[in-house]
């Protein structure tokens, strides 16, 4: 019998590296695939220091130390479940299970109850940073119990990203609040992917810049307060060359896939009533753009503008619109994300903090940006704190970018070229500060064909009208 410190099962290419990443911390880890697949092969044959594979699950378990720490490392839903059920024939009460996956947050909630009455411990860790971050540091959400956090955080602290020597990793809450925050995180990635590239669209259709120039523009605003993982990939994608000389991404095909992570925040958004229009007009423009062949035969017999701008377009100043335009589309897309989880911390009774959750943003996970210093600010200052749109940091900013964001929105919609996003954005702060909304006549129609009532601006009280009344 071994007395290895953790155990790890799924050896895809996040379980190897997060493995490897634990391993290269002096740790002793025991791996185990229910396949005999590649990865493994390779383990042993060529085995690594203070890594041990395992074909038997049960020699596995047994190889670890007590309390066991397990973390599974593989595919979300079904295959969850049934590893939890092989687990239970081998672990001993205040073992801990760890998913790592991309686990939807209602199945974290009911796994963890389920465990909880055989006293296994269970975390649902949201684990973001992707192979690379796996391996060299990700930013790590663990949601359970403090006890069984305190199992594993030596570890996961000493494996997590750090930013200015803070760890990436703090205990966020109950049950699913960390896999929930991962699913927030992860919405927030899919509007600022899109935001950045319907920019590209913009700096290519209607500035005319070619993809070197391009790739100069997000290189350049990387360096200001727009700095973050995703514009730093963007300007070393958009420049990247192939083995023939052509621009690589001028060969990708446009239709873009999904995980499912981003839907599942837009359907908390509509559960918890928080208009997350932003994030789920993302997750709209992924579908749109997998509809190749549609999209192909519309452009034959449905028409729209040619792009035409005048002479007198100053393309100096249109880009630096642009700019702007794309800061403050992320910052609403994150009020919107932070907003929803202070939703569901309500609704759940996480007690979620805010300030903690910018922190953990900061490095190893997709959606780090200088951004999240000035978000962890405002919670820190005011941990109460209704919306991030209302945060003093930001005010300023946004009382000036927002003419931008219009301009940009106008510009292309005039253009015929579709900017969803950068349209939600500027639709949801206009709506947001609207005082008096065109709501009210929704209303009058909902009492109209089913007397459902309404609420007076000049009464207390619930009124209804016969409307056929003459």
């Amino acid at each position: 019998m071994s007395n290895h410190d953790i155990g790890v099962i799924g050896m895809g290419v996040m379980g190897k590296n997060l493995a490897c990443n634990i391993v290269n911390h002096g740790y002793t880890v025991s791996v185990f695939n229910r396949s005999f697949n590649k990865t493994m092969k390779i383990l042993f044959n060529e085995p690594i220091e203070r890594l041990h594979p395992y074909l038997i699950l049960k020699e596995f378990i047994h190889s670890l130390r007590k309390p066991r720490c397990i973390v599974m490392m593989i595919q979300s839903g079904a295959p969850v479940d049934e590893l939890i059920h092989n687990l239970l024939s081998h672990v001993c009460v205040d073992d801990l299970i760890i998913d790592g996956g991309n686990s939807f947050y209602i199945d974290t909630i009911k796994r963890f109850n389920f465990l909880q009455k055989k006293s296994i411990h269970f975390l649902g860790v949201g684990i973001s940073g992707g192979a690379e971050g796996a391996l060299n540091g990700p930013s790590i959400m663990p949601g359970g119990t403090i006890a069984a956090y305190k199992l594993v955080a030596p570890i996961f602290k000493n494996i997590s990203a750090k930013y200015n020597q803070e760890e990436c990793v703090e205990h966020l809450g109950p049950d699913g609040s960390g896999h929930y925050v991962k699913m927030v995180h992860n919405g927030i990635e899919y509007s600022d992917m899109q935001l950045i590239s319907e920019t590209y669209s913009l700096l290519k259709n209607l500035i005319g810049m070619n993809n070197i120039d391009a790739s100069n523009i997000f290189k350049h605003w990387n360096q200001g307060e727009l700095c973050s993982y995703l514009i730093e990939i963007t300007g070393n994608i958009l420049c990247k060359k192939d083995i023939d000389g052509n621009f690589i991404i001028d060969v990708i095909l446009d239709s873009a896939s999904n995980k499912g992570t981003g839907t599942w925040t837009s359907k908390s958004g509509l559960d918890l009533h928080v208009p997350c229009s932003v994030i789920t007009e993302s997750v709209f423009a992924r579908y749109l753009s997998s509809f190749k062949a549609n999209r192909m035969i519309a452009s034959t017999i449905l028409s729209g503008p040619k792009i035409s701008i005048n002479n007198n377009f100053n393309r100096e100043k249109f880009v630096e619109d642009i700019r702007q335009a794309l800061y403050l589309g992320k910052i609403i897309s994150y009020a919107q994300g932070f907003y929803l989880m202070k939703r569901a911390s309500e609704y759940y009774s996480w007690n979620l903090s805010f300030s903690i959750i910018a922190k953990i943003f900061r490095a190893g996970c997709i959606i780090r940006a200088n951004l999240l210093n000035d978000i962890a600010i405002a919670y820190s200052e005011n941990k109460n704190l209704i919306d991030l749109l209302f945060a003093p940091i930001f005010r300023d900013i946004i009382n000036k970018y927002h003419q931008s964001l219009r301009n940009v929105v106008s510009t292309a919609v005039s253009n015929g070229i579709s900017v969803p996003v950068f349209s939600a954005a500027l639709s949801y702060y206009d709506g947001y500060r609207t005082v008096n909304s065109s709501a009210n006549l929704i209303q009058a129609q909902r009492d109209y064909f089913g007397s459902h009532t309404y609420h007076r601006v000049d009464k207390s009280g619930i009124f209804h009208t016969d409307w056929l009344d003459k």
